[in-house]
């Protein structure tokens, strides 16, 4: 007598022991990350609110956002990803960051399965533990709406993984076959729309199909991925079509590069990327900086790249005429490029030398290449439990266990570092939260505040408090949305709200001594509010 098995049943007794231990730490790694996004932990700032406030306007209704609000250059994917929870649960910041927890376990998940298919089942087993660690800067750029990087990294694993697919395919229905050429064209475009950091990694995703499949994308394959890919692209191509000239987004971006221009010597750009962005987008370092070892990342990082690369070109040589090792190959040398291209453009930049620590972001998408890094030392350290290998080869083996055993200390200590700034970062939040309560009670609907304080006010009030943008001067500074200043100008006695001691603080003091118009001042955490009894504007 036989008894079905359930296919999920199946599936679960065929996972191996590389699969399941990757399966158990990618729990962890969504354990962790849940807890701490219920936490609010990174903590919120105005960047992200104004992705939140896209979603709220998005779930009432209201707008469609193309880009996001003063940033004529980034997709709101996340914001439309939220408003359906907006919609159910109420606007916050857990809503808002809920959609990234399931594009890190996507991540995750198909990080494992590029891995296993292009270089080992424990190497992606490995690759899945150390994604699942994570210090402040790579929580940040994964679990809070900071814009494109955490929907782009899944989003190339998957495109690699078609490409894989489409040119190892055998006797699969045509259908299929247009169907994934289709799909692989819909995902480049909406990556083109929401971030264009990823272009490299979209270019050599590309390079890859056309390994193994340039003679399809002569035919219908070529139609269906062009379709797909016009698909995907077009609310960038219909915004930037009907855009009043200057505010297209090729414009707003030299505007913006040229506003951020400053003489940094090369010596320090290249410091700045290879030294610290590296390190610290990789998850080594504390935000406020590396030291000495975790600098030293920076430098094995290009050298296991180049090795990574020349392992590639040996396979994609010896591999000859076989188009499903081509393509395998090629897929490894893509992950080398992309992070190979993505760095050298940092390092163009001038952030890269006068700020590094705040403009390493711009290569937390590195983790997609992390299996192409790993393989070089994990091939080396695999030598180490050798015994018929030489003493010189074994000891190479040590070497490269013991670097791989270090990445996972500092990788730990960078995680134990956000874990016990958690109680700090929580009364932060807590002091946000009474600022508004501490408005709305005041009776306050209007406020002047600096940028950081600006629309994470007027998200966690729901829109029910306005606020307009001060900088240290008092003038006007960036209000990402126009009809938030335009309240508080127009607002009968709008309060002030700065940090003590800031600039901004000392310079409204003077210009309410100089006004003569008598406010009531409560200290609030970090903040003074001033409530003018008449109605009183900047000097700007």
């Amino acid at each position: 007598m036989s008894v079905a098995v359930p296919r999920a049943a199946r599936r679960w007794r065929a996972l191996d022991r590389p699969g399941a231990v990757a399966l158990g730490l990618g729990l962890l790694g969504l354990g962790y990350r849940l807890a701490l996004i219920l936490l609010t932990v990174p903590g919120s700032n105005s960047d992200e609110a104004t992705f939140g406030l896209a979603a709220l306007h998005i779930a009432d209704g209201r707008e469609l956002p193309v880009f996001l609000y003063g940033q004529h250059y980034m997709g709101t994917v996340q914001s439309y990803l939220a408003a359906p929870l907006f919609l159910l649960f109420g606007a916050g910041w857990i809503p808002l960051r809920i959609p990234l927890l399931f594009l890190y376990a996507a991540f995750g998940y198909l990080a494992y399965r590029l891995t296993r298919r292009l270089y080992s089942p424990w190497l992606a087993t490995f690759t899945v533990g150390i994604l699942a660690l994570g210090g402040e800067r790579v929580i940040r750029d994964q679990i809070t709406a900071v814009g494109g990087r955490p929907e782009v990294k899944p989003a190339v694993l998957g495109l690699l993984l078609i490409a894989l697919a489409l040119g190892r395919r055998r006797d699969r229905g045509r259908l299929r076959t247009l169907g994934l050429f289709g799909l692989f064209g819909l995902v480049t475009g909406l990556c083109v729309w929401d971030d264009w950091l990823v272009l490299p990694y979209l270019v050599v995703a590309f390079g890859v199909l056309l390994v193994g499949c340039w003679r399809d994308l002569l035919g219908p394959a070529g139609a269906v991925l062009v379709a797909g890919f016009l698909l995907g692209v077009a609310p960038l191509l219909v915004d930037n079509l009907t855009a009043p000239a200057g505010q297209d987004s090729i414009s707003v971006l030299r505007q913006v590069s040229e506003g951020e221009a400053e003489a940094t010597p090369g010596t320090a750009r290249l410091h700045g990327a290879l030294l610290v962005g590296i390190p610290l987008a990789t998850g080594l370092c504390r935000p406020e900086g590396c030291d000495a070892v975790e600098m030293s990342w920076g430098g094995l990082y290009l050298a296991l790249l180049l090795a990574a690369g020349a392992l590639a070109v040996v396979g994609l040589v010896r591999a000859g005429a076989s188009t499903p090792a081509r393509v395998g190959y090629a897929a490894q040398l893509a992950l080398v490029l992309g992070a190979a291209l993505t760095v050298a453009a940092y390092a163009r930049s001038s952030l890269a030398g006068s700020a590094p620590l705040a403009s390493a972001r711009y290569l937390s998408i590195l983790q997609i290449s992390l299996p192409a890094v790993l393989w070089p030392l994990w091939l080396v350290a695999r030598r180490a439990g050798q015994l018929a290998a030489g003493p010189l080869t074994r000891l190479a083996g040590i070497v490269g266990t013991a670097l791989l055993a270090l990445l996972v200390v500092l990788l730990l200590g960078t995680t134990g570092h956000l874990l016990g700034e958690i109680g700090t970062i929580r009364a932060e939040e807590g002091q946000q939260r009474q600022l508004a309560r501490t408005l709305e009670r005041a009776g306050v609907s209007a406020v002047y505040a600096e940028y950081w304080t600006c629309n994470r006010l007027v998200f966690v009030t729901r829109e029910r408090v306005a606020c307009a943008v001060l900088g240290e001067d008092l003038r006007p500074g960036q209000d990402r949305y126009p009809a938030y200043p335009r309240r508080v100008r127009a607002a009968d006695r709008p309060a002030f709200v700065f940090e003590a001691g800031a600039p901004a603080d000392a310079a409204f003091q003077a210009h309410l001594r100089r006004s003569g118009v008598p406010a009531r001042v409560t200290r609030v955490g970090r903040h003074i509010v001033y409530l003018p009894e008449s109605t009183l504007r900047p000097p700007g």
